[in-house]
């Protein structure tokens, strides 16, 4: 029996956790903190996270604060300082990035490949769900700036690309 009635434990639920860091994700939330009854969850990047305020196990890493981009791109940004033609593509998210499906599959891309708006360039695992990251870009793979298995976090460079 539960003392707070029927219902309590529904934010707890692992599924509606994970649609919960799904919508932080999509939407680039900083934080999202439930209440029901005395019982509270709250998400929040790159810090620890509390249960009915009680902290649990210490985030994995802290996620740096989002770039400002003045042409309003997301994942794909100029960088003038270094080449007027050099786009990066860079993380959506905190996670663990991967350059192919598997260790035993060939990468999605390799330095030279062409890639457009569409072509998926890495995967991102952030809580054992993993994201394919799009190029969001068109152009030529010049350099990989992150290894397979490293910690990546919000805003950090992936690939340089040189724009068509």
């Amino acid at each position: 029996m539960s003392n707070g009635g029927s219902g309590q434990g529904d934010v707890f639920d692992v599924r509606k956790v994970r649609r919960l860091v799904k919508l932080m994700n999509e939407h680039e939330l900083a934080e999202i903190d439930l209440k029901q009854g005395d019982q509270r969850i709250r998400l929040r990047r790159g810090q620890e996270p509390v249960l009915s305020g009680v902290p649990a196990a210490p985030a994995l890493l802290p996620a740096a604060a989002p770039p400002t981009h003045a042409s309003g791109e997301s994942s794909a940004t100029v960088d003038d300082a270094d080449d007027p033609n050099a786009i990066y593509v860079t993380s959506p998210m905190v996670g663990t990035f991967y350059t192919a499906s598997s260790p035993d599959a060939t990468p999605f891309v390799n330095v030279g490949d062409q890639v457009n708006t569409d072509t998926v360039v890495c995967i991102l695992e952030a809580m054992k769900v993993f994201n394919e990251i799009p190029a969001e870009c068109s152009g030529k793979i010049v350099a990989r700036l992150a290894e397979s298995g490293d910690a990546i976090e919000f805003g950090q460079k992936l690939f340089r690309v040189e724009a068509n």
